[in-house]
């Protein structure tokens, strides 16, 4: 596999060897050993899957007291995924990084604990598959709004499908 660091601190776009016959393809999605030598070494204790319809758009989601690591990847279909850091002490508040993982690049994200994470759909439809370091706590839940004007992300659909949450998530403070 080849892991590439971005200039979000710990937050690495992974590429897992793909290997393709006339049957079909075989990859390794997970393998403890490999994302531990990669620096992604915290323990995951819930796995979630999530379907979507184009032009859907979920987040930018986090948890509050006890911060979710999630190792994202879009099994059918194809997303674009943003990572932003929302700590007001980092020299890298207000940014974020965006990658497009599909069933068909079989591409994953690594979201360290302390990021907000969001992805709206491209395709008809898509299938997302993550691994969480954090049980899911909906009273620790909190989120960003998704047009936060700090971040300003350049979002590739112009009229996102969201839920009643994600309109009513709070901005950024300068």
């Amino acid at each position: 596999m080849d892991i590439f660091s971005t200039f979000l601190a710990g937050v690495k776009i992974i590429e897992p060897k793909v290997h393709n016959d006339s049957r079909g393809f075989f990859l390794e999605s997970y393998k403890e050993k490999s994302y531990i030598e990669n620096e992604i070494n915290l323990r995951f204790v819930q796995d979630n899957r999530s379907r979507s319809s184009k032009n859907v758009l979920r987040g930018l989601h986090f948890q509050v007291n006890r911060p979710q690591g999630k190792l994202v990847s879009c099994t059918h279909g194809k997303i674009f995924d943003v990572v932003a850091d929302i700590n007001p002490r980092s020299s890298t508040y207000g940014r974020y990084i965006s990658v497009n993982l599909s069933g068909e690049n079989n591409k994953q994200l690594w979201v360290p604990p302390g990021y907000a994470h969001g992805f709206c759909v491209l395709s008809e439809t898509a299938d997302i598959y993550y691994k969480c370091t954090e049980y899911y706590d909906g009273k620790d839940e909190s989120g960003v709004r998704w047009d936060d004007p700090i971040l300003d992300i350049k979002w590739p659909i112009k009229n996102p499908l969201l839920s009643d949450k994600d309109k009513n998530y709070s901005l950024l403070k300068k």
